[in-house]
Formats: structure tokens, C-alpha cells, sequence
């Protein structure tokens, strides 16, 4: 809007101060999976966020599911045994927070996208509400876009390899 930025704004987003939500996601290191995008037509195809959230537990890493309270039935089903479903029960500053404490974000929903950028979390950023590449990279943080559409052999494959990469793992 062309207004300078106050002495020492570095211009990154962020939301201060976001809540402890370790009561929600359990304590150590997580991976957070947001598969709707607040218009179902728009969210995952559910089996490939399920197969998704799989790969990624069998990949050894813990797995939270988050969407909104009219994604419940998506959230359940993507999540499975395998992770934590907080489907339907954060509010904004506390997916903040889950946000927050996470080691990476995948979504295709731009919103959680840009909430993740705002508390510095990597996301992989996949097909979805975004109109186009350059919107699904998050501001001032690490990020992969992954091109893998629904029904894509090895979309989930190309999910945990970009999470591989965002965190410096190998494989």
C-alpha cells in the first residue's frame, strides 16, 4: 500500500504470541497434515490424504491432522489409527500453536499455509486452493511444492521426499 515498514520490522509475517498446545498434539517432534481447504470441492481426495499420513508415519515421523469443524469426517478418515485427529477442535491461534511446535506443515489450503509462515514453519505446499505456484510458497520460510495431483501414482512418495528435504533427513 506503499507504506515503509516501522524500524525493525524485517517484513516477515508472524503471530505472537501463539498458545502451548502440547495438551492437544502430545510432546516430541510432528509432522501436521491440513488436507481440506474449507470448501470441500477444493479439500483432498481422503484416500490420498490416508495414504499420505501412512507414508509419513512409516517414514518414522508423527503425524497430527488438522481442519476446520466441518471437516471432521475428512480429518477422521485421513488420519486414521496412525495419527493424531484434531480435525474440528482448534481454534485459529491454537492451530497457531500446533503450527508453531510442528517440524513441517503439508497442505494444498493456502490459509494454514501462510498460518505456518507467519510462526516459521516449513511447509510443502501441494495442489489445491492456491491458484498458482507462486502463492503456495509461504513468505520468509522453507518450502517445496509438490506438483503430484489425486491420483498420482507416488503422490505420496513425493510428499515424505519433500519433507525429507524441508528437514535435511536422508532418503
Amino acid at each position: 500500500m506503499g507504506f515503509a515498514l516501522r524500524t525493525g520490522d524485517d517484513g516477515r509475517l508472524r503471530v505472537r504470541p501463539s498458545p502451548d498446545t502440547a495438551s492437544l498434539t502430545g510432546n516430541g517432534p510432528y509432522v501436521v497434515v491440513h488436507p481440506g481447504a474449507g470448501d470441500p470441492a477444493r479439500a483432498w481426495d481422503a484416500e490420498r490424504g490416508a495414504e499420505t499420513v501412512a507414508r509419513l508415519c512409516d517414514a518414522g515421523h508423527r503425524v497430527v491432522v488438522t481442519g476446520g469443524a466441518g471437516e471432521t469426517a475428512l480429518t477422521r478418515r485421513v488420519s486414521g489409527d496412525a495419527a493424531v485427529d484434531l480435525g474440528g477442535r482448534t481454534t485459529a491461534r491454537a492451530l497457531a500453536g500446533v503450527l508453531r511446535s510442528a517440524d513441517a506443515l503439508v497442505t494444498g489450503s493456502a490459509g494454514p499455509a501462510l498460518l505456518a509462515a507467519a510462526v516459521g514453519t516449513p511447509v510443502v505446499s501441494l495442489p489445491g486452493s492456491a491458484p498458482a505456484a507462486a502463492d503456495r510458497a509461504p513468505y520468509q520460510v522453507p518450502s517445496v511444492c509438490v506438483e503430484a495431483r489425486d491420483g498420482d501414482p507416488g503422490a505420496a512418495d513425493a510428499v515424505v521426499r519433500a519433507v525429507r528435504r524441508l528437514l535435511g533427513t536422508a532418503g
